[in-house]
């Protein structure tokens, strides 16, 4: 304290202020008197008698002006030793002691308090170390079941992305099968319209709708058939890996997720007072980043299993069913394909036996042809033979017809010669007659030789269109394994 006045009496004005131990500024005023106006009065009016105080406790003043007082007069008063005489004593023995065991009782007092305190202060930091100690280990407890679950659904996760992984590669094979085999349907369609376009080009009566177009345009529409419902299939395998891809893309951002949660919680799990990187942030036990509950949580991740396992299922029941239709257009394509085939060798059969009987008539009709050829010879020498014995007899009936007067005589010779001439006419008559008739057969059997000609070459048309066009384009036809879909 700051000294000032004469050493006997002293006045304290203001702290001094130590270079070695704090300010017990505040200790001081949690233990001090509790009232601490009236000692800094007492020890500032020290001169001052008992009748003053009894004086000035009846009437107040108020502090602002006390101070102003006590100002003026430490101001303008300076006391000394000598001055000490002329006042009176400022308090009793009685209060000296009754002073002395106030500070006793007080310090005994604020003794215990400390004490008091101190033991309070000890057993609450025990306790709450102790529930500190305990709050983090059910803390870590719980990050580690909190691990255990992640880790848990994470093999879920994993397992379920492996299963959808080999279906994806399952019905993508599927797939490129039932491609491979509608592109292979392609050439069947192709030889069967080409077929049906050369047996366009059949001549005459042989243009007919017999059982080798009827069933050329049954396999037409088998493969159309086949092709429409295979195309539908690949659109839905298409979808259906879209919807895999999907699923799988779900599953693997979802185990994406629990990998990260994992090395947080690991990390977080792993986390001691002792380890590096722990810091102070404040205000983060105000925010709630959270997003989801552990039900909703764990749901999520079920329903994203549950979501994969539906694909797969649909996947699965789609590839059996891809399976069962590329048996049976398979199966339907080759039946019919043997259906035309049969056909096909019915109607060359066919063609053949008709083309032979045509050949055996031809043959037959030109040897009828040259035998009427000859026969025609024959009646015309025939009636080349009868000019000279017709030219004889006319002439000699000329001749006798030009005897003198009465012998011209109807005579047997001349009845003969009449009957002569009219017997040869009649009989050039008869042949004439029966050259008519055979070169009237001769014509109808031109006319018939041309027909068998006509038919005989629209026949080998159909045969060369039979055989030789369509049944070589149909030895291409794709096998049962490359039907299904197999190279």
């Amino acid at each position: 304290m700051e000294l000032m006045g004469s050493t006997l009496t002293s006045t304290y004005a203001r702290p001094k202020t130590s270079h070695f131990l704090p300010a017990i500024s505040n200790m001081a005023t949690t233990y001090r008197n509790s009232q601490p106006a009236m000692t800094m009065n007492a020890i500032a009016n020290q001169w001052r008698n008992n009748s003053y105080y009894k004086n000035s406790m009846l009437v107040p003043i108020p502090s602002s002006m006390q101070r102003d007082g006590l100002d003026l007069v430490r101001a303008n008063t300076m006391f000394y030793p000598s001055n000490r005489s002329v006042l009176g004593t400022r308090f009793t023995p009685d209060d000296w002691y009754k002073s002395n065991q106030s500070n006793y009782r007080e310090s005994e007092s604020s003794r215990n308090s400390a004490e008091r305190l101190r033991r309070d202060t000890i057993r609450l930091m025990q306790d709450k170390d102790q529930l500190t100690r305990r709050t983090q280990e059910n803390t870590s407890k719980n990050i580690g079941e909190r691990l255990n679950d992640i880790v848990f659904w994470r093999s879920e996760l994993s397992h379920e992305i492996d299963n959808m992984v080999t279906e994806i590669a399952a019905l993508s094979e599927v797939k490129r099968r039932l491609e491979r085999a509608l592109a292979e349907t392609e050439g069947p369609q192709q030889v069967s319209q080409e077929c049906l376009y050369h047996r366009e080009k059949r001549m005459s009566i042989d243009l007919v709708h017999d059982d080798v177009e009827k069933d050329l345009i049954k396999e037409v529409e088998v493969i159309k058939s086949c092709q429409e419902r295979m195309r539908r299939y690949l659109d839905r395998a298409v979808a259906q890996l879209a919807s895999n891809r999907a699923a799988q893309h779900e599953l693997e951002r979802d185990l994406s997720d629990k990998v990260t949660a994992q090395r947080i919680d690991g990390r977080c799990h792993h986390l001691r007072n002792t380890s590096d990187g722990i810091g102070y942030y404040r205000g983060i036990d105000r925010l709630d980043p959270t997003v989801s509950l552990p039900d909703s949580w764990s749901k999520f991740t079920d329903d994203n299993i549950l979501l994969s396992q539906s694909q797969r299922a649909s996947s699965h029941k789609l590839r059996d069913e891809i399976e069962i239709l590329l048996n049976t257009t398979s199966n339907e394509m080759w039946n019919q394909f043997n259906n035309v085939n049969v056909a096909f060798t019915n109607r060359i059969s066919e063609t053949g036996d008709a083309k032979n009987s045509l050949q055996s008539h031809l043959a037959k009709t030109l040897q009828e042809i040259f035998q009427t050829e000859m026969l025609i010879e024959s009646v015309k020498r025939a009636l080349r033979d009868k000019e000279g014995p017709l030219k004889v007899a006319q002439t000699r009936l000329e001749e006798r017809s030009r005897r003198p007067n009465i012998e011209l005589c109807r005579d047997n010779p001349f009845h003969r010669l009449v009957s002569e001439v009219r017997e040869i006419e009649d009989t050039i008559i008869k042949l004439q007659e029966r050259l008519m008739e055979a070169e009237n057969t001769l014509q109808t059997l031109v006319k018939t030789k041309v027909t068998l000609e006509h038919d005989l070459s629209v026949k080998a048309n159909s045969l060369f269109l039979d055989q030789e066009k369509c049944m070589s384009i149909r030895k291409t036809f794709p096998s049962m394994p490359r039907l299904v879909g197999y190279t």
